[in-house]
């Protein structure tokens, strides 16, 4: 199990996913009160609010790896323009502006791949909230089990009814990244013939500068 204060780093970092939607929280005096036997059963939910965190840290970094593949592309059709220009004979021209519609569709690939990117990490950003709102539960239910005083008067239904609705929300939130799938799919096939057709003209890919 990490360190408890990862917790705290973890809901400091994310003050909207902590914040008024799902802000129904445990005292933190009643959780210091309970007694270890009880603690333990916290264990499960803990874990798996560290892999939502997890979760949501890899989708965060995903989509900044396909911002800079996106740039180093952009950079990639510019030299392709640039070879059309100097190119000497028909055949290397034509090389050439094949060599610049690849580009162009590989940038349009990784538009595309983006726009799954972001939705997986707004997807993974509610999870996260979940989790935490899981999380709440459980700690709530471990001090009504231990009769810590005072967990008697927080609503209980109000709190399980928190992950309930933000489970919902995700369902919702993952058809979006079904449909950007689709349309990512669609542009990768695309960019796929665009490499075919390159790779064809310059007679290996493997061989090739123009094809990666």
């Amino acid at each position: 199990m990490r360190p408890r204060s990862w917790l705290a780093a973890a809901c400091g970092l994310l003050l909207s996913a902590c914040g008024p939607r799902y802000a129904k929280k445990v005292p933190p005096e009643l959780v210091t009160k309970l007694p270890y036997e009880v603690r333990i059963e916290l264990l499960e939910a803990e874990n798996d609010l560290g892999v939502a965190v997890d979760q949501r840290d890899e989708a965060e970094s995903e989509v900044l790896r396909t911002r800079t593949a996106i740039r180093r592309a952009r950079d990639r059709k510019v030299a392709a323009e640039r070879e059309v220009g100097e190119a000497n004979d028909a055949v290397s021209r034509e090389v050439a502006r094949l060599a610049v519609d690849e580009a162009g569709s590989r940038i349009d690939y990784l538009r595309a791949r983006q726009d799954v990117n972001v939705a997986v990490q707004e997807r993974d950003e509610l999870a996260l909230q979940c989790a935490w709102a899981t999380y709440e539960l459980a700690k709530l239910n471990a001090a009504r089990k231990a009769k810590v005083e005072g967990a008697e008067k927080l609503p209980l239904k109000d709190f399980e009814e928190q992950p309930k609705q933000c489970q919902a929300e995700v369902v919702n939130k993952q058809l979006r990244v079904t449909q950007e799938n689709k349309r990512a799919e669609t542009s990768k096939a695309d960019w796929e013939a665009k490499k075919t057709a390159l790779a064809r003209k310059t007679f290996d890919a493997r061989a090739s500068p123009y094809v990666e």
